[in-house]
């Protein structure tokens, strides 16, 4: 049977950067488990050029462990990689190449693992899911929740592969992703009074989300279990304006909130769009009726917190030989699956410092390790 490195480097010589498909890389694994008689499930897009992919191993009629990981991988372009990033190299112990930290490693030891998992009835089955544009907003995973609510045996657990270094990770914050447009009333410079400053009133919006920042991080709001201890807001994404004699008529920026499971992000925009409805628009509209402010959501995801005593939690201590419980920074497909009432729980090779960078790899070892959790995992299942 092929190896986790072996099939990592099958996995990783797909180029699955969000833009594209993932469909070759879906049915690679697709005929991969055929080859044990495994059937698979695919959930595709609107165009049908990405999909989900689900499986079951071992009994039908009962809940399981889900195993949960994306098929796609964040963009090369100016980056300065010294090796081929679709093509594993390896050197010094380590994997390079992209996804290989994020999340493909953790992927090809579930896939290496099917054999183990197969060996005896499993008492409990194994589910295997896996999606598309999780790094664009965690989008795809979502129809096949959706699939998943209805059923009557639906996973009674989820650990999702994220690099964690394979320390057991109970909870991030949940993110909300906004775009504010403001459309104002051009005039020459020369004459600014008569015109509506577009940048300036994004200005005072992004002042006030500032001012909203610092409410939240308010020392009574904190939360030690993560780090930053509190909800960030920022603004990460600004443009506006043709010339320095033109007043412009339009600015556009991008803002997020990563929000602790506390918090609702929510309350964020919805105190930006009451500040820009009762105090900015009034004195817009007064010099131009056309004017307006707009908003519309980018993407969002709920944040994830696992009991220390759930059933999910209790499981990845076993396997991972911890229960140094913690929290990441960055966002997962977790909170989706916790909220569809699936507990969760990250866990996976690798680290997310390599994720995202040039010459991202895994280490052998890291890959080693995970290969001996999915064994464990095997004989649990048994019981």
């Amino acid at each position: 049977m092929p190896s986790s490195r072996e099939i990592l480097a099958d996995l990783i010589a797909f180029d699955t950067v969000s833009r594209n498909s993932n469909l070759t890389l879906i049915h690679y694994i697709r005929d991969y488990l055929a080859g044990f008689g495994i059937a698979c499930e695919l959930f595709h897009d609107a165009e049908g050029g990405k999909a989900n992919l689900y499986a079951t191993l071992g009994p039908q009629d009962r809940g399981g462990v889900c195993l949960s990981g994306h098929t796609d991988v964040v963009p090369t372009d100016g980056q300065p990689w010294t090796v081929p990033p679709f093509e594993l190299t390896e050197r010094d112990g380590r994997l390079y190449g992209r996804g290989t930290a994020d999340m493909k490693g953790y992927i090809a030891c579930v896939l290496a693992a099917v054999p183990a998992f197969l060996a005896q009835p499993l008492r409990l089955p194994v589910h295997l899911a896996f999606s598309y544009d999780e790094e664009v907003g965690c989008l795809g995973v979502r129809s096949l929740l959706a699939a998943l609510e209805h059923r009557e045996h639906k996973p009674m657990l989820c650990i999702i592969g994220e690099p964690t270094e394979l320390k057991p990770v109970l909870g991030h914050k949940g993110k909300l992703a906004m775009r504010c447009q403001v459309h104002g009333a051009p005039c020459h410079s020369a004459y600014a009074p008569q015109g509506v400053n577009a940048i300036e009133y994004a200005a005072k919006l992004i002042g006030r989300l500032g001012e909203i920042g610092t409410r939240l991080a308010a020392p009574e709001r904190h939360d030690p279990r993560f780090d930053p201890p509190y909800s960030t807001v920022q603004t990460g994404v600004i443009s506006g304006g043709r010339a320095l004699n033109i007043v412009p008529a339009e600015c556009q920026f991008d803002f997020e909130v990563r929000a602790l499971p506390s918090d609702d992000p929510q309350q964020v925009a919805d105190d930006l769009r009451a500040f820009a409805e009762a105090e900015l628009l009034p004195k817009m509209r007064a010099v131009k009726a056309e004017t307006n402010i707009r908003f519309s959501e980018i993407s969002a995801y709920p944040a994830l917190v696992t009991d220390q005593q759930a059933q999910a939690a209790e499981l990845i201590a076993l396997l991972s030989g911890s229960r140094d419980f913690t929290t990441v920074a960055y966002g997962t497909e977790g909170g989706l699956f916790h909220q569809a009432g699936i507990p969760t729980v990250v866990c996976g090779p690798g680290s997310m410092d390599q994720g995202h960078k040039p010459d991202e790899f895994v280490s052998l070892e890291q890959l080693a390790k995970c290969d001996e959790m999915m064994g464990r995992l095997a004989e649990w299942l048994r019981g």
